[in-house]
């Protein structure tokens, strides 16, 4: 299987295409592990990569498929846009589902790579090996979903496409890239990165089947891990209930983040039962054998778990409709729900203690006020009144008063995520605080920490000793660690993480299923050792463009109310995060990671990297 990499400028229109090197594909595989490798070279070339304006022209945009996706290996349909991000200015990386990387590769290329900015707005169109700079006159100005129509009845129904909504075009610092209804890339402001290169959308169409090394193999491996993955409980709910089935539980024990986590629980309105109510279908991505995703009947698609908590819980509005139909808002404008959810919650809470008020904000903010809220997300994406200050996310603090910073959830200037408080489970806290694009719960979530394992097996799984107790500090950063490797070798393959050992389950594909697909779609042969090491490679990467950022271990941390407020309710009633035991948590990681004590790679690991810059 050998694909393409193309080199596009939209400064001039030059458009270079080259197979990607088979030396890169066996030491970061495809997907987020390539684009770390681009996105260091490119930001290297530009000078300074802490002097490039993220929403500038120098600043590169990477799509990346995995080196799975496009095959059937089970779940395989992911894939990675990375940039400079212009919410966080730092490492900036989305990762997302759907049908459009498969249709990307079954066009002839796994990776593109972005640069300068167009005069005036275009798209890509990929076929046939080739890719075409379009002008988009038409499409600018459209919504998520309308743009996507306008693409296949150009160019036919079979064409899909990855686009930017109005939020993009208009630079919102949290704006998403769409493929579908629902699948959002929505992480870090993408989507306002393609906005600032005047490309509204990359449209694939045509292509055929991808030639695989082996195919009898790979439909055996197919067949088997089905049936294996098939026996997980957590499988089978997800296929039925889809994330929302998380919130019940989060709920119960007191976790969710609840009016920017001044509380800790919120209305049993929101559970998976009541967003049932609303869902009359289960779909799913491409080679997909779980099926998680709502259709629902107010035209859109979803929500998750995260949208169901932070545009929900996090706003104190209860009402599942009301929630789904800001679902539905967020996703047709090109909205990072994550982030919109938490800069919200931020502002309330800031209008709420008088740091901010109606001078700035043009009238009140009340928890659980819908019609303001919907208005407020629209603002956003338009850059209108209040709303245009929203849209500049974390960077809003410079526009605030000086206490404001205290009561925003975020690490790395990237609001988290995950709707889950994290101040009870300390590897949960421990791991947003080091994760490499900021405040995140894909990158390392150790949600095997709650399961309440047996000490053989856990020793098993992660190689060290861990504790079993989730509000223990001991012990921790091993497990963490482990999480970060396998998590990405799964994006590096373009495999969804509901399917990723150690994801809420321990019986799901870890390193050997991954071996066992990789020979039978590539030819080549690589160990679990190996594998692990491709993990290890991207973690390093990765902490390498932080620190060639500017990032320092003063930038691993957490949010101030993490550490000064006890959590206020429930199982978890009492528990904050011990600044002194989060530090030596800290060193753990760092040793576990085989970093300095300053968090800075080794001499001869760093050496590896730069070699890797001349393939």
């Amino acid at each position: 299987m050998r694909l393409n990499t193309a080199l596009i400028d939209l400064t001039t229109g030059h458009i270079d295409i080259a197979p990607t090197p088979q030396r890169l594909m066996r030491a970061l595989l495809g997907g987020r592990g390539m684009n770390m490798h681009y996105l260091r070279y490119h930001l290297r070339a530009a000078g300074d990569p802490r002097a490039v304006d993220p929403l500038g022209p120098d600043n590169p945009l990477i799509f990346g498929a995995g080196l799975l996706t496009g095959t059937i290996a089970p779940n395989a349909a992911r894939f990675n846009v990375s940039a400079k991000s212009p919410e966080s200015l730092g490492l900036g990386d989305a990762n997302c589902g759907g049908f459009f990387a498969a249709a990307m590769r079954k066009a002839g290329f796994d990776r593109l790579i972005v640069l300068g900015r167009a005069e005036r707005p275009v798209y890509l169109l990929l076929q046939e090996g080739a890719v075409s700079l379009c002008a988009a006159e038409g499409l600018w100005g459209t919504t998520a979903p309308a743009a996507q129509a306008l693409l296949k009845a150009a160019h036919g129904p079979a064409t899909v496409s990855a686009v930017i909504g109005p939020a993009g075009e208009h630079q919102v610092r949290m704006a998403s890239v769409m493929t579908g209804l629902k699948n959002t890339a929505g992480r870090g402001g993408m989507g306002a990165v393609m906005g600032s290169k005047n490309l509204k959308a990359i449209a694939a169409c045509g292509g055929k089947p991808l030639v695989t090394a082996d195919p009898a193999a790979l439909s055996a491996a197919r067949k088997e891990q089905t049936r294996y993955l098939q026996q997980s409980k957590v499988v089978r709910v997800l296929g039925k209930l889809g994330t929302p089935f998380l919130y019940e539980v989060s709920n119960h024990l007191g976790a969710i983040r609840t009016r920017n986590s001044q509380d800790n629980h919120f209305a049993d309105t929101l559970v998976a039962a009541e967003i049932e109510q609303y869902s009359d279908k289960m779909l799913a991505c491409t080679s997909c054998v779980v099926h998680c995703r709502h259709r629902n009947t107010l035209g859109g698609e979803g929500p998750e778990y995260s949208t169901v908590g932070l545009l929900g819980a996090n706003l104190g509005l209860a009402p599942a409709q009301q929630v789904i139909a800001l679902n539905n808002l967020v996703n047709d404008l090109g909205l990072d729900a994550s982030s919109v959810g938490t800069i919200l919650a931020w502002a309330m809470e800031l209008y709420q203690r008088g740091i901010i008020d109606d001078s700035l904000t043009g009238g009140p903010l009340e928890w659980g006020d819908y019609e303001r809220i919907h208005a407020l997300i629209g603002d956003i994406a338009f850059r209108r009144g209040f709303g245009a200050v929203l849209a500049e996310s974390t960077q809003a603090k410079r526009l605030f008063p000086p206490e404001a910073a205290d009561y925003l959830i975020a690490v790395k200037d990237l609001p988290q995520s995950d709707p889950h408080d994290v101040r009870y489970i300390k590897s949960f806290a421990l791991g947003i605080a080091v994760a490499s694009r900021g405040a995140d719960h894909l990158r390392n979530r150790p949600t095997l920490d709650i399961l309440n394992l047996p000490d053989e097996v856990r020793q098993e799984i992660f190689g060290v000793e861990t504790s079993a107790d989730p509000t223990a500090y001991e012990g921790k950063a091993g497990m963490v660690a482990w999480h970060d490797d396998i998590y990405a070798v799964a994006d590096c393959l373009g495999v969804c993480k509901f399917v990723t050992h150690g994801f809420n389950s321990p019986n799901l594909l870890g390193y050997g299923h991954f071996a066992e697909l990789i020979q039978a779609a590539t030819g080549m042969a690589l160990t679990a050792d190996e594998l692990r090491g491709v993990g290890r490679r991207v973690v390093d990467l990765e902490r390498q463009i932080n620190l060639e950022l500017g990032r320092t271990r003063a930038d691993d941390t957490l949010p101030k109310r993490y550490f000064d407020d006890p959590m206020p309710a429930r199982v978890t009633r009492g528990h904050a995060i011990d600044r002194a035991k989060f530090q030596i948590m800290l060193d753990e990681y760092y040793a576990a990671r085989g970093w300095t004590p300053d968090g800075r790679l080794p001499a001869k690991r760093l050496a590896e990297l730069d070699e890797l810059l001349e393939a």
